[in-house]
């Protein structure tokens, strides 16, 4: 195969996600948490959905740019978690592969891109968090409740936080925690756990 694509369920879709306001850190976690909940009540992937919002520098006005859901075992894909299929969501949109240096390149005005994700991120979108451009990182879930339904979240330690923040992304945890985890706890009960073995 030459090409892959990458593609969202239709109630994933739903335009009016991004015609709502979304004004706190909380209003946005709760977005991603709702879609990680919605991908397991309809089977179409696993417990894990993420929001991308443009940020106005200026203004400090955030809207929905692009969102993901854990999509690994329906598309036969293990690279497609929630952050990196917003991430590629949204590069697409902006036709560029760093949403910093679109940020920049705006010419309306300077904007940021922050990641809202219902689990803190494995290693794999770690890497990918760093990579994309984002500004900020904003977690529900902890790794510790991944893997206590099985997730193996590979070597994710403090000092990979820590990095994150050296290089100028924002990070911050535990948001909407409680909620979070039990998507995770229900999923537990009746999802397919895949670590790649």
């Amino acid at each position: 195969h030459r090409c892959v694509t990458i593609t969202l369920p239709e109630w994933a879709t739903d335009e009016t996600m991004y015609e709502k306001e979304y004004k706190t850190d909380e209003d946005r976690m709760a977005l991603a948490i709702q879609l990680s909940a919605k991908n397991v009540e309809e089977g179409t992937g696993g417990p894990f959905g993420c929001a991308i919002f443009e940020r106005d520098v200026a203004t400090g006005i955030t809207k929905l740019f692009s969102v993901g859901i854990n999509r690994v075992v329906p598309m036969n894909n293990c690279t497609l978690h929630g952050e990196t299929v917003a991430i590629q969501m949204a590069q697409s949109k902006l036709r560029c592969y760093s949403l910093g240096k679109a940020g920049q390149e705006n010419p309306v005005s300077k904007v940021e891109y922050d990641l809202y994700t219902s689990c803190e991120p494995c290693v794999m979108c770690l890497g990918a968090t760093l990579w994309s451009g984002v500004t900020r990182l904003v977690c529900g879930a902890t790794k510790d409740d991944a893997q206590a339904i099985g997730f193996d979240e590979g070597p994710v330690y403090e000092s990979s936080y820590e990095h994150l923040r050296q290089a100028g992304i924002e990070v911050k945890k535990g948001v909407l925690q409680k909620e979070a985890a039990a998507v995770l706890k229900r999923y537990g009960e009746v999802g397919e756990i895949y670590n790649g073995s």
